[in-house]
C-alpha cells in the first residue's frame, strides 16, 4: 500500500492495484467502491497500520508581522547599532553579560529556587504528559477482562417440556480492545497536534519566565547597589553637616557667627538624618525584593557594596532587522498557541464525518468455572461500529468557534509582536540618549563641587554668607544623587534591552 499528497488531497492505493484508492477532498468525502475479501479484521488492521495520518487541519501560514522591518530612527535613537562590534542579544549567554561573580551566584540561586520559574517548569511537564495522553488515543487500549454471571431464568423463558425454571451460569476470560476509534479523518491526530503545540507553548513560556527572572534579579541587584551607594552618600553628607554644625556652633558661642547660620546648618543636618533613615529603609526593602526573587535569603558576602564597584555590562546589538523579534520566546509561545488553534479546526471538521470504532476480544467461556480453559471453550468477537452524524447543529457551531478562536490567536500573536517592538524601541531610545545624560550629569556634579568649594572659601574669608554655602552643598548633594540614578538607569536599560531582544532564555 502506498500513499502520497497531491493538490492538498490524501491518497491511498494498493501497490498491486487490486484496491482502488480512497481520497478526501475539501470538507466532503467520497469513497470509491471497495470489495472486502477475506476477514474484515485483516483489512481494517492493515488500514490502521499503514494509514498515512491525513488530517483536515488547514494549511498554516505565519501572519505578516505588523511592525516595520527596521528599528526606529531619529534624534533619540543610536546612530549605529554597531552589529560588527556588539554581539546579538540572543547569541550572548547571560553569564557573558553579567560578569560580576557575586551577581552570577545570586542568579544561580534564583534559577534553582524561584517559585514562579518552578511553576513554569512544572507546567511544561504537565503539558508534555497531556500530549502523551492525547497521542496515545491513536493506539488501542488492550484490557484483560474476567467475568462471571449466574442468573435464574423463569419457566416461560426457559422452555422445556414441561417448562420449568432453571439457573444458568457463565464464566469468561478474555483479552480485547474496547471502542478503539479508527482515525480515518484525522480527528484524534488533530487533537494530538493541538496538544503538541500547546506543549511547545508552555516550553516557550518557561523560557520567557527565565528571561524575566534573570532581568528582574539583575535589576533588583543593581537597584540595591544604587541604594547602598545613596545610603553611603547620605551618611557622608550627614557627617559633613555635623562637622559644619559644630564649627558654626563654636563660632556662634564666641560671637563670630549669627544664630541664623546655626539654625540654617541645623536644617541641613536634620535633612541628612532623614535621608539616612529613608535610604536605610529602602536598602532593607531592596534586600527583601532580591530574596523574594531568589527564593531564599542571599548571603551577606554575595550582596553588592555599591553601584560603582560592580563590573560594567557590555553593549548588545539589536541587529538591523526587527525580524529578530520572531525568535523571542513570548512571540514563539503566541505562535504555538495560534498553531494549536489551527489544529483544533481540523478536529472540528473531522467531527462532521463518520466516526469508526472497533471492539474486539479473544478469550474463553464456559458454563462451568472448572471448564473455563478446557478444549473447545475458545471464543472471539469482532464488532466494528460506524456513527454517521445526520443532524447535530452543535458540530457546525463548534467549527465556527474554532475558526473564531484562530482569529483571536492571530490577533494576540500580532499584538505580542507590536508590544515587543515597542519594548525594543523604548530601550533603544533610552540607549541613544543616556550617554548624553551621563555626561551632562557628571559635568553638573563637577560644577557643583567646584561651586561648593568656592562658596566655602568665600565664607571662611568673610566675603560671603553661609546661606550660599548651604545652597551649594545642597546642589552638590542632589547632583551626586542624580548621577547615581542616571548610572542605574543606564545599567538597567542594558539589562532590559538584553531581555526584550530575547537574551537569557537558555542556560548560561
Amino acid at each position: 500500500m502506498r500513499y502520497w499528497m497531491l493538490d492538498g488531497e490524501c491518497w491511498i492505493r494498493h501497490a498491486g492495484g487490486s484496491v482502488p484508492g480512497t481520497r478526501w477532498r475539501g470538507q466532503g468525502v467520497a469513497f470509491s467502491q471497495w470489495r472486502l475479501r477475506g476477514r474484515l479484521a485483516g483489512v481494517l488492521g492493515a488500514l490502521v497500520l499503514l494509514f498515512p495520518g491525513c488530517t483536515m487541519i488547514p494549511n498554516y501560514t505565519r501572519p505578516e508581522a505588523p511592525v516595520p522591518a527596521g528599528w526606529p530612527s531619529g534624534p533619540a535613537y543610536p546612530r549605529s547599532a554597531a552589529p560588527e562590534t556588539s554581539p546579538l542579544a540572543a547569541d550572548l549567554k547571560w553569564r557573558e553579560l553579567f560578569t560580576d561573580e557575586h551577581l552570577q551566584a545570586v542568579m544561580d540561586m534564583a534559577l534553582e529556587n524561584n517559585r514562579d520559574l518552578r511553576v513554569a517548569t512544572l507546567n511544561v511537564e504537565r503539558a508534555r504528559a497531556f500530549y502523551r495522553i492525547q497521542r496515545a488515543e491513536l493506539l488501542p487500549t488492550v484490557d484483560a477482562v474476567g467475568s462471571g454471571i449466574r442468573q435464574r431464568i423463569p419457566a416461560d423463558l426457559a422452555g422445556g417440556d414441561p417448562p420449568h425454571a432453571r439457573t444458568a451460569d457463565q464464566y469468561s476470560a478474555s483479552v480485547g480492545i474496547t471502542s478503539w476509534e479508527l482515525d480515518f479523518f484525522g480527528r484524534v491526530r488533530s487533537l494530538s497536534q493541538r496538544a503538541l503545540e500547546e506543549y511547545f507553548a508552555t516550553e516557550e513560556a518557561r523560557r520567557s519566565a527565565q528571561i524575566l527572572l534573570i532581568s528582574e534579579v539583575a535589576s533588583a541587584y543593581l537597584t540595591l547597589a544604587a541604594d547602598l551607594e545613596n545610603l553611603e552618600l547620605a551618611r557622608s553628607t550627614l557627617d559633613a553637616q555635623k562637622a559644619s554644625y559644630h564649627l558654626i556652633q563654636r563660632r556662634f558661642e564666641v560671637g563670630l557667627a549669627p544664630e541664623l547660620d546655626l539654625r540654617q546648618v541645623q536644617t541641613r543636618v536634620d535633612a541628612a538624618r532623614r535621608d539616612v533613615a529613608r535610604f536605610t529603609e529602602q536598602v532593607a526593602q531592596d534586600r527583601n525584593a532580591v530574596d523574594l526573587l531568589v527564593g531564599a535569603q542571599v548571603p551577606e558576602d554575595l550582596l553588592p557594596t555599591g553601584l560603582s564597584a560592580m563590573a560594567s555590562l557590555p553593549e548588545v546589538s539589536p541587529g538591523i532587522s526587527s525580524e529578530v523579534l520572531l525568535h523571542r520566546p513570548d512571540i514563539l509561545q503566541a505562535e504555538n498557541l495560534l498553531k494549536a488553534a489551527n489544529a483544533n479546526i481540523g478536529a472540528a471538521r473531522a467531527a462532521l464525518f463518520p466516526r469508526i470504532s472497533l471492539t474486539s476480544a479473544l478469550g474463553t467461556a464456559s458454563g462451568d468455572l472448572s471448564g473455563l480453559f478446557k478444549s473447545g471453550s475458545f471464543v472471539w468477537s469482532y464488532a466494528p461500529q460506524v456513527v454517521m452524524p445526520i443532524f447535530d447543529p452543535r458540530a457546525w457551531s463548534a467549527l465556527t468557534v474554532t475558526k473564531v478562536d484562530r482569529e483571536i490567536a492571530v490577533a494576540r500573536y500580532e499584538g505580542a509582536i507590536q508590544a515587543a517592538f515597542r519594548d525594543v524601541a523604548d530601550a533603544l531610545a533610552r540607549k541613544g540618549t543616556i550617554q548624553d545624560q551621563m555626561e551632562a550629569q557628571q559635568s553638573l556634579v563637577d560644577a557643583s563641587a567646584q561651586a561648593y568649594r568656592l562658596s566655602n572659601a568665600r565664607y571662611e574669608k568673610g566675603t560671603d554668607i553661609y546661606l550660599n554655602v548651604l545652597d551649594a552643598q545642597r546642589s552638590l548633594y542632589v547632583a551626586q544623587q542624580g548621577l547615581i540614578a542616571t548610572r542605574l538607569v543606564e545599567l538597567t536599560n542594558r539589562v532590559r534591552l538584553y531581555a526584550v531582544l530575547g537574551g537569557g532564555a537558555d542556560p548560561g
